[in-house]
């Protein structure tokens, strides 16, 4: 099959082998695929790609020798491997969360050799983890369940209550969802903030309730006027007397050196830090003001099947619009260029790769 593979530190489309599904696996041929932040950060940097990986109990593998990336996926199922159900018959449209085993071992798809994702022609699929796509969905708005589903897992692992303050810090797609996810929820106030007009723009046709420019206002400084208590003091009165305020959640979308410990500082005592973009590098935060403030940290990483299912439905009912995030289209030949033009928010949000 022709696919776009990992070549040092770009992209090439060759032919590589046809996947052969085995026990309990689907072969599907690939009909559109996002192109995520991950697969940028792995190519651009593979040896942090990997150390972040490994430490996090992953097993990884290099890019340079040659991966077919590609975890935000929509496919058509062509063949039932041994030992399937055959539940959904060939030619049903179907996604699904990225993970795989089987007698190969397990991976992510798209970052195991055994695995080759949707930057190919034709994936093995796990067939209890693939879900029919629903209301003739467009396979290319499908494909970016994946992100979605990642928000999706993020609100809900961040404890927001329902009248606390959601700050969203970085308006990539994962940021976006983050909104999406936020108010499909019906949750409000939501402030998003990022450097770029587009991706602010996004960001308020999903229904984010106030935008910022970090280059103009921080997106920590409005604590006081949305009844949300600043100091561990005020906090401490505050419940003693019965009238507590709002808590607050900050989503930290962004995954670079230094927004981690800006979070820390600027948020108000009592509140959450959910990290939801991947940080790759070392970064240096003030424990004892995390401390002080008594914040809770939490991570997220990826979603679960049934909260992929819920996001689908969600998009294909027309309760989040993924398709709005969508700026490009890309064939097979144009995924290195389409991963350079990633590198310019105010040119692209989320590009869609079609390999046929």
């Amino acid at each position: 099959m022709r696919a776009a593979l990992t070549k040092d530190s770009t992209m090439v489309v060759t032919e590589v082998p046809d996947p052969v599904p085995q026990e309990g696996q689907l072969l599907v041929r690939t009909l559109a695929c996002g192109i995520c932040g991950s697969d940028l950060h792995a190519l651009s940097d593979p040896d942090a790609f990997m150390e972040t990986t490994r430490r996090a109990g992953g097993t990884p593998y290099d890019p340079r020798d040659g991966l077919v990336f590609g975890h935000e996926f929509s496919a058509e199922i062509v063949e039932h491997g041994p030992g399937t159900q055959g539940t959904l018959p060939v030619g049903t449209v179907v996604c699904g969360p990225p993970i795989a085993f089987g007698p190969q071992g397990a991976g992510i798809v798209g970052y195991a050799p055994m695995y080759p994702g949707g930057y190919g022609e034709y994936m093995i699929l796990n067939e209890g983890f693939v879900m029919a796509v629903p209301n003739g969905l467009d396979p290319g708005v499908a494909a970016i369940t994946e992100p979605f589903a990642v928000a999706t897992r993020a609100v809900a692992r961040s404890g927001i209550g329902a009248d606390d303050v959601a700050v969203v810090l970085g308006l990539g797609p994962i940021g976006l969802g983050v909104v999406a996810a936020l108010k499909a929820r019906g949750h409000g106030p939501v402030i998003a903030a990022d450097f770029s007009p587009k991706r602010r723009s996004l960001a308020e046709g999903l229904g984010a309730d106030e935008l910022i420019d970090p280059a103009q206002a921080s997106p920590y400084s409005r604590w006081a006027d949305l009844g949300v208590p600043v100091t561990t003091v005020e906090r401490v009165v505050g419940e003693l007397l019965g009238t507590r305020g709002r808590g607050a959640v900050i989503f930290e979308c962004v995954g670079v050196p230094g927004v981690l410990g800006a979070a820390i500082e600027g948020a108000p005592a009592g509140s959450t830090i959910m990290l939801v973009g991947v940080c790759m590098q070392t970064d240096e935060v003030m424990p004892g003001v995390a401390a002080g403030k008594e914040l809770t940290i939490r991570g997220t990483f990826g979603a679960m099947p049934d909260e992929y299912g819920a996001t689908l439905h969600a998009i294909a009912d027309g309760r989040i619009d993924a398709g709005s995030i969508i700026t490009g289209t890309v064939g097979l030949e144009g995924v290195a260029g389409a991963f350079r033009d990633l590198a310019d928010p105010e040119a692209h949000a989320k590009i869609v790769v079609v390999p046929g």
